[in-house]
């Protein structure tokens, strides 16, 4: 739950929250300020047979942790850096065992593909892509087809950049369009329109941020909920699932859930108009403003298209060499995603934009713009996972989950981890959601002696089904503030495409994951 944004351009001012909202979050901040030191005091004054000191010391500090990162008192990755140094000062563990993961190599995985983002949006690759594919005959201005591919575009670009910066270029589009429907709806009837209350700009606003949320799921880098299980399931589990084996489930979970959020959407707002007259002119006009292929775009897009190469290439070699033959491990150790990530990164710098004037396709200055908070939140996150497993707290919580749920078979615990995660992702955002339970998930499978692998595997898939709130994720609260979708509209919307989109992760990852062998 970042900051809300209140603007996306400088000249399309959104609405801003409302006293209600405001007076809100001023008691939850407030509250949790306080609410956190406590709850970790009372925990360490709290009994707990058969934990040890270290891990009853540990389960205070995740208390206060997490409280925080629900309330927000602080900036979420400033409670997960606290988390590590309670954990020195209280003894948990030494500084070099706590530290340690804030260098583990997905921090450099996430690193690299942030800084290719950002040079797509420093040099508007992203808004070609978008205003190109939108651009395209096929659409014809019907306004089905116009909902549809806004959202797979939005899809598509948010498998490799962030679902808050897609949905952020994706919205004065989305505006443009519902502003010339209105003008046209205008016309037409000679009565004055408000784009605003139309139902079509609540279809288009809340498919900008949902099918940007959906998209990420599509690709290790495409949200860092998927990162960070990946790691967790790699350092807790002892199992690596490569990029393009992500991939083999991932992409065709995407398919049946990007065409599910669009039968929701479009059934439940309904466009006024089946043909809009000049959408296709203003998205060429938009096209046109951004003149010819700069050599910023295509220095930028030759760096991505090498790197996605070196991330997939793991995954055609097993295939035709097998995952155990001599030269797919060879790249594997050589190449790993982390590696791949940052050939990509150094790219940019060396690529250049004018040899003369010494000018590259990204400065450091503009890299260094990137989002430094999920890296340190990543990491502060990875290490108290995995001091939860170095204490035995994570088998003590595990097995107490288990008692209580009942669940004994590998697919009711992953049926009820989607769910868990679904709930935490609304009260918090979805990274911290990840922190918090995919190793709890992972410890409650190995307690119950099944394959941890489709149970954190859901936990990491639902942390990215937040989707009924504004402060659910900041796609969510990117569109609200555009003063488009009435707060009924997106509970009701949400609410819905949770709980379809809980049972198809499960039912996909029921059928797919035994044809790949992860289950």
């Amino acid at each position: 739950m970042e900051d809300k944004i209140k603007n996306v351009t400088a000249d399309e001012p959104l609405a801003e929250i409302s006293p209600l909202e405001e007076k809100i979050e001023f008691w939850r901040q407030r509250v949790s300020l306080f609410l956190g030191p406590l709850l970790a005091l009372v925990l360490l004054l709290i009994p707990m047979p058969g934990v040890s000191a270290q891990a009853h010391t540990l389960a205070a500090i995740i208390g206060w942790v997490v409280i925080w990162w629900i309330g927000e008192p602080v900036p979420i990755p400033v409670s997960a850096v606290l988390g590590a140094v309670l954990c020195i000062l209280a003894g948990v563990a030494d500084a070099r065992t706590v530290l340690a993961p804030f260098a583990e190599p997905t921090i450099f995985l996430f690193l690299g593909s942030f800084i290719l983002a950002r040079a797509m949006s420093v040099h508007a690759l992203d808004r070609r892509f978008a205003y190109g594919i939108m651009s395209m005959g096929w659409i014809r201005e019907r306004s089905w087809r116009i909902l549809f591919v806004f959202g797979a575009i939005a899809a598509f670009l948010s498998m490799w950049i962030s679902n808050t910066a897609t949905t952020a270029m994706m919205l004065p589009i989305g505006i443009g369009i519902v502003m010339a429907m209105g003008d046209i709806l205008e016309k037409k009837t000679g009565r004055k329109t408000e784009p605003a209350r139309l139902r079509f700009a609540t279809a288009m606003m809340l498919m900008a941020a949902y099918a940007s949320s959906t998209g990420g799921i599509g690709t290790p880098v495409g949200t860092p909920p998927n990162l960070i299980g990946i790691a967790m399931i790699e350092k807790f589990a002892g199992i690596k699932i490569p990029f393009f084996q992500w991939m083999l489930f991932a992409v065709p979970m995407l398919f049946v859930m990007y065409g599910l959020l669009f039968l929701l959407l479009y059934f439940l707002h309904k466009p006024e108009m089946p043909v809009l007259e000049g959408s296709r002119e203003f998205v060429r006009l938009e096209l046109a403003k951004l003149g010819p292929w700069s050599r910023g775009q295509k220095n930028a897009l030759a760096a991505f298209l090498v790197t996605v190469c070196l991330w997939v290439i793991p995954g055609f070699l097993a295939i035709f060499l097998g995952s155990s033959s001599p030269l797919t491990k060879l790249y594997g150790r050589r190449l790993p995603e982390a590696a791949a990530a940052l050939i990509g990164a150094v790219l940019l710098f060396i690529l250049p934009l004018d040899w003369k004037k010494r000018q590259f396709t990204i400065s450091w200055r503009q890299a260094v713009a990137i989002d430094w908070g999920t890296l340190l939140l990543f990491g502060g996150g990875l290490s108290l996972g995995n001091l939860m497993f170095e204490t035995g707290l994570a088998e003590h919580v595990g097995q107490g989950l288990l008692r209580m749920s009942g669940a004994e078979s590998m697919w009711t615990i992953t049926f009820a981890a989607i769910f868990i995660a679904i709930v935490a992702s609304e009260t918090t955002s979805n990274t911290a959601a990840a922190n918090m339970v995919v190793p709890v998930v992972i410890a409650l499978a190995l307690a119950a002696g099944v394959n941890p692998v489709p149970p954190a595997l859901g936990a990491i898939l639902g942390c990215s089904w937040g989707f009924m709130l504004p402060v659910s994720t900041p796609p969510n609260a990117i569109v609200y503030g555009s003063g488009m979708v009435p707060i009924i509209k997106m509970i009701r919307a949400g609410l819905l495409f949770d709980l379809v989109g809980g049972c198809v992760i499960w039912a996909v990852l029921r059928l797919l994951l035994p044809l790949i062998g992860l289950a």
